[in-house]
């Protein structure tokens, strides 16, 4: 009896592998992340939120609501408890006062930066098990995959300090 052929591409397989693989890092990495992050105080939901506001520098309202993929009132509500522990802050526009932006307080300032020193010492903690070649490789995967989903990787970013 001869087998019957694959529906898939060739290398389906692999690639269904290698992808299952990939998730299994990927929530390793979050929990390994997540427990640096246990202890701040600071909700995960509130974390994103602040982690958008960093990345963008300022943001208002309807644009942190579209980041988070939420509605406008429910990220008005988080904001409100980031403002209250003077985490956030809302400034109006110069040119329309209407518009309120949303901008990172220095005491939050602390704590992502705080908190990112946490969870690369917990993920160095994990690739200090693995061996060099390992570590090289898995560097080497990481930056290629960062590209090819579209983030671009400098020079002088954190994948080309690591050696």
């Amino acid at each position: 009896m001869r087998a019957r052929p694959s529906p898939h591409p060739p290398g389906h397989d692999d690639m269904a592998a290698a992808a299952a693989l990939v998730d299994a890092a990927g929530q390793a990495l979050v929990l390994v992340t997540n427990a640096a992050n246990d202890d701040s105080g600071v909700s995960a939901a509130q974390l994103r939120v602040l982690a958008v506001v960093d990345r963008a520098g300022s943001v208002n309202l309807t644009q942190l609501a579209v980041a988070l993929h939420t509605a406008p009132s429910s990220a008005s509500r988080l904001c409100d408890r980031l403002e209250a522990a003077e985490l956030l802050r809302r400034t109006a526009d110069e040119r329309d006062r209407r518009e309120v932006w949303l901008v990172l307080t220095p005491t939050a300032r602390r704590l992502l930066d705080g908190l990112s020193r946490r969870r690369q010492a917990s993920i160095a903690a994990v690739m200090r098990r693995m061996t060099p070649d390992d570590r090289a490789a898995l560097l080497q995967g990481l930056s290629s995959f960062a590209r090819a989903a579209g983030i671009p990787l400098t020079e002088d970013g954190p994948a080309a300090q690591v050696s």
